[in-house]
């Protein structure tokens, strides 16, 4: 369901903290993409995302999200979009069913529509034995997928991603990654930030590597290998041979 129509467009995005965190950044995702953005630590990866989803006001530039002006119309962008951290944050005194109920009760979704939802949801993600425990004593995996199912009941049609996986064992993993290829196979436009460079180079259609707050890369794997003239070299050698190129810049 990819298509050449942009679900984000990023302009000249800057952001500078003690140090330019974000330089004058220029991407673009197509609708029902998945997109990986790759980069080493320090890179600005989680400081451009948060302010796609509106946590961080950038320094200058533009934030369109499906023709939407995220920057001056934020509650418009924010409601076709859902943004899941790396530290998940949900209610502990809530059981997981009661938390995805509560978060599409702010949303306005009807509790008829919501409750079925909630339900699929977090069985998909292999929560189904877990649906009336409280939060408190879950695992910071377990915590992550009731995190990511309250970032989805209300069908966003832009995921933004800040190292998924992290914490997850393989089988949950592996329903993320199920859930998440079932979503774009709809229609949703995901991106994603990851240190495994493996999943990156499994699940998406086009990857950014990321280095400086600049965009030192980007296309398929194959196109990136030709870019870079290495026709059967792996993802992790691309990266390093592009962050080295970047840093020696």
């Amino acid at each position: 369901m990819k298509s050449n129509e942009s679900a984000l467009e990023l302009r000249g995005l800057t952001k500078r903290f003690d140090r330019l965190a974000v330089d004058a950044l220029d991407l673009t995702v197509r609708t029902g993409e998945f997109y990986a953005l790759v980069g080493p630590n320090g890179a600005g990866k989680t400081t451009t995302l948060r302010m796609v989803a509106g946590l961080l006001q950038p320094d200058a530039g533009t934030v369109s999200v499906f023709g939407i002006d995220a920057l001056t119309d934020s509650i418009a962008a924010k409601q076709v979009m859902a943004w899941v951290s790396d530290e998940p944050m949900i209610y502990d005194k809530l059981t997981p069913l009661e938390y995805l109920e509560f978060v599409a009760g702010l949303w306005g979704i009807d509790p008829r529509v919501a409750e079925p939802a909630a339900h699929e949801l977090l069985v998909s993600l292999g929560l189904q034995a877990h649906l009336h425990e409280r939060c408190e004593g879950f695992s910071k995996g377990m915590r992550q997928k009731v995190a990511l199912a309250g970032a989805l009941v209300h069908a966003p049609r832009l995921i933004i991603l800040d190292e998924p996986l992290t914490g997850l064992d393989a089988v949950s993993a592996r329903h993320v990654k199920g859930l998440l290829n079932d979503r774009v196979r709809a229609g949703c436009t995901v991106i994603m930030t990851t240190h495994i460079l493996e999943v990156a180079e499994r699940m998406a259609d086009r990857i950014g590597v990321i280095a400086a707050g600049r965009l030192v890369a980007e296309g398929t794997l194959a196109e990136l290998r030709q870019q870079n003239g290495q026709h059967d070299t792996s993802l992790e050698d691309l990266f390093i041979a592009l962050v080295d190129v970047a840093a020696a810049a």
